[in-house]
This record gives C-alpha cells, sequence and structure tokens, in this order.
C-alpha cells in the first residue's frame, strides 16, 4: 500500500447485475416504463447519461437500434462505474457490463477449442462449455477495449478482473492434452495433462494478454480462479498457472478465489510469486457464530504479509450489513493479521446475484464501515 493511502480502502471486486434498461437497449427494445424509471433514478444520483447524451437520448426515445448495442454498453459501463465512485470505492471498474460470463468469452479468443453445450453454474446460471482439442493458441488479447473505456472515464483507480488459467481449464473438457498423455488415462495421466492445459493457457493466451493490458496502462489486475477451492489438492496447478501467466510483468496482482476451505489450499497457494494481495471471502461464513476472519491465523502462521482483499459483505443475501458489523470485521481481520495496512476492503464477490439497489446499498454500507474502522484505529483509546 502506498503510503498516502488511508486505511481499509474499498474496491470493486466482480460482477454487478446489469440495469434493465442495458439489455434492452442492447436488444434494440424499446424500454418498458420499469426501465425506464430504473435509467431515470440512476441517472438523477450520477448523471452518467450526462456523459453520452446522444446515446442517451436515443436509447430513451426508442431508437438503440441506430446508436448500436456498444453504445448502450457504453452508458452501462459509465453507470457501473459512477455507481462504485458514489459509493465510495477508491479501486473501481464497469461491474463487468460487457462481460455475460467469465468462461465463454476468453475461450473464444482462443484457437484450439469445440463448444459443445450449456451446462449449470453455481447460481442457476449456465455456461457454454468447450473441450479443448488442439493445442491452444491466443488469436488476440482480449478486454483492452474494455480497459481503455474504463481508463478515460474512470476517477477512481481502475482495476481489471481476468479469469485465470486454472479455472479456464478446469470448466473445460480436457480431450487433447489427454490424449497425448502415453498408456492408461488414469489419474496420474489425468493430472500431468492437466498440469499441461493449465501452463499453456496461462503462456500462450492469459501472459499475452495480460502484458497487452498492461502496455495499455493497466497496473490493478485481479486474476480470477473460482475453480481453486473445488480441488484442493491441485493447488499446486493454480500456482504454476498464476506463475506462469505473470512471469516477468509489472503489475499489482491480485488473486480472487471465493467459497474456499483456505486453510486446505495452505501453503502451497503461498508459492503464488508475484501475487500481492489475496481477495477471498469471509463475510459468507461469518454467522451462526462461527468467526468467518479466524483463517487469517493462518497467514499469519506461515509468515505471509500480503495484503488482504477483505469480502465484508455477504453477496448471496439481500440483508444489508450495517457499518457497526462491518467495522467490527475489519477489526478482527487486523487482530488476526497484525498489520490494518494490508487491508482493503469488498464485498465477498461480485454482486450480480444482487438487486442494483442492494448492491449499491451494500457498497455504501461497506464504505462507511470501513471509515468507523479507521476513525477507531486513528483514535484506540477514543
Amino acid at each position: 500500500m502506498t503510503a498516502s493511502r488511508e486505511l481499509f480502502p474499498a474496491q470493486e471486486i466482480g460482477s454487478l447485475m446489469k440495469p434493465r434498461w442495458q439489455i434492452q437497449g442492447q436488444h434494440a427494445e424499446p424500454l418498458d416504463p420499469r426501465a425506464r424509471t430504473e435509467f431515470s433514478d440512476e441517472n438523477g444520483r450520477t448523471h452518467f447519461g450526462d456523459e453520452l447524451p446522444s446515446a442517451a437520448e436515443a436509447l430513451l426515445a426508442g431508437r438503440a437500434r441506430e446508436v448500436g448495442a456498444d453504445a448502450v454498453r457504453d452508458l452501462g459501463a459509465l453507470f457501473a462505474l459512477r455507481l462504485f465512485e458514489r459509493a465510495g470505492l477508491a479501486r473501481v471498474y464497469d461491474g463487468e457490463a460487457r462481460r455475460i460470463e467469465m468462461y465463454e468469452y476468453p475461450i473464444r479468443q482462443m484457437r484450439g477449442f469445440t463448444f459443445h453445450g450449456h451446462v449449470r453454474s453455481f447460481d442457476h446460471k449456465y455456461y457454454l462449455k468447450a473441450s479443448v482439442t488442439d493445442e491452444v493458441r491466443l488469436e488476440h488479447p482480449y478486454h483492452l477495449e474494455e480497459f481503455d473505456f474504463v481508463r478515460r472515464h474512470a476517477r477512481g483507480e481502475p482495476k481489471l478482473p481476468i479469469t485465470g488459467p486454472y479455472t479456464l481449464a478446469d470448466w473445460s473438457y480436457n480431450e487433447h492434452y489427454l490424449a497425448r498423455q502415453p498408456g492408461w488415462k488414469g489419474r496420474s495421466a489425468r493430472r500431468a495433462a492437466q498440469r499441461e492445459f493449465v501452463v499453456d493457457l496461462a503462456r500462450r493466451a492469459i501472459r499475452p494478454t495480460l502484458a497487452a493490458l498492461i502496455e495499455h496502462g493497466c497496473r490493478v489486475i485481479q486474476i480470477d480462479e473460482p475453480a481453486a477451492g473445488t480441488h484442493p489438492d491441485e493447488a499446486d496447478l493454480v500456482v504454476e498457472g498464476f506463475n506462469a501467466a505473470t512471469e516477468g510483468l509489472q503489475a499489482e496482482f491480485s488473486m480472487h478465489i471465493c467459497y474456499s476451505e483456505y486453510r486446505d489450499l495452505l501453503p502451497t497457494l503461498l508459492e503464488a510469486k508475484r501475487c500481492r494481495q489475496w481477495a477471498w471471502e469471509f463475510a459468507n461464513r461469518d454467522r451462526d457464530g462461527r468467526d468467518g476472519y479466524e483463517v487469517l491465523k493462518a497467514l499469519a502462521e506461515y509468515g505471509d504479509t500480503r495484503e488482504i482483499g477483505l469480502g465484508v459483505a455477504d453477496v448471496h443475501r439481500d440483508e444489508v450489513e450495517s457499518p457497526a458489523l462491518i467495522a467490527d470485521r475489519i477489526r478482527r481481520a487486523a487482530k488476526y493479521l497484525g498489520d490494518p495496512a494490508r487491508i482493503w476492503v469488498n464485498p465477498d464477490c461480485g454482486l450480480r446475484t444482487r438487486s442494483l439497489d442492494v448492491a449499491r446499498r451494500k457498497l455504501e454500507a461497506i464504505v462507511a464501515g470501513a471509515a468507523l474502522a479507521r476513525a477507531e484505529f486513528a483514535n484506540p483509546r477514543a
């Protein structure tokens, strides 16, 4: 953390629910009354539509087809940026306004894959699953235009989330690399094939994309590895993929892993060399008499001193945490870590499963709770 940064800065960590008006506008549909009200209310708060007046006017006039879906997505990105900034976040992104989900889009930027059909994911959503049928080859680096728009318009510090190589491999069928393994395709052969797949994704696709993003001015990059916790015995593959993807690159990298038993991934995960921050989930497990932050003791036990992106709001509950509860969670985390300056605060994960109103209020509570905790640490005897 820079010397000038205040304690417990807040950050975005994932996606937002797309506004109703954005979805209808992208499909060139006239806005229904609910979508119009939503747009009007949000624009009244942040005036995001005033920054792209021609697109906003066409959308409201039922002429979204004239300006095109990309202009509507620009409005969606501006909306998310201003929502995050107005809530008080120091690091922001566009709520992944241009992304449908985190798997299909990156895979479509590569050669060597064949899509088969949709499979169900964690929260009753679906993604289009592919097999790797040849060596991985990157068509071109991705997320560049997306980041350029954010960089031009963000008032806070821009960051970029990108799906990591282990998750892309785990969510794919591994045909090509397994077929290259000699003999019986047992456990050891499958593990060797998966390792080769992860490393190829990291070196041939993710690293060139990260290098291009850094060249475009991206300095804060979050590597998303939600699959890491599902196979704790493969933590070494998560680490090897992360290290191969970031090798020789100069940026502030974090690793976001949600809904995991983190102790099962330690100490192996600590071998991620260029990871500066662990962005983890805690609030989800902090209830029913259980201290969701006690796992942070493990980092102290292993002598790990990296920053923590501290999940202080549960993204699967509509109940908005009080600032006092959030301050208490920060206080406990600081005690376990031994250094409050290592803490950033954020929701456990992306807020896309919550309504925009609930998401906004949770973010505002996070910032207010951080302010309470900050005042306590500034005046310990007050």
